[in-house]
């Protein structure tokens, strides 16, 4: 009996310790240029961005993979950081979204965005500065 607390015990342990990690990577990898608020006044663009990437058929399989998980994370009732932390609580998403849209521009080019983009030419720059693409 007393085993299978330990167990339990370890398996919580390190889950809280992945967890952890998940959050420092996510605080390290947000970028310094640009501030996270600019990025949630972008919010609703930035959506109906990734569903249009995430339905393109012309876009890569692997990149429609990873719009569709973001898709997936971005619906999820819970996150890696509650949103009612200060600071980290929304921010996860904006870092999230980031690097998924780094991902695409990576392997479909910035094109693919400026194809799809629904709102105004001055969020499209701030979102290609965001996730480091030129804006063509």
């Amino acid at each position: 009996m007393d085993q299978w607390w330990w167990t339990l015990a370890g398996v919580a342990g390190g889950l809280l310790l992945l967890w952890a990690v998940l959050v420092v990577a996510l605080w390290l990898a947000k970028p310094d240029d640009v501030r996270l608020k600019e990025v949630m006044r972008l919010l609703p663009d930035v959506l109906r961005l990734v569903g249009r990437l995430a339905r393109d058929g012309s876009l890569p399989r692997g990149v429609r993979v990873v719009l569709w998980l973001l898709v997936a994370y971005l619906a999820m009732p819970f996150d890696l950081v509650p949103d009612f932390v200060p600071v980290l609580g929304y921010a996860d998403d904006a870092v999230v979204v980031t690097l998924a849209l780094r991902a695409v521009v990576r392997r479909a080019g910035p094109q693919a965005l400026e194809r799809h983009w629904p709102g105004s030419p001055g969020g499209l720059a701030a979102v290609l500065r965001l996730i480091g693409a030129r804006e063509r």
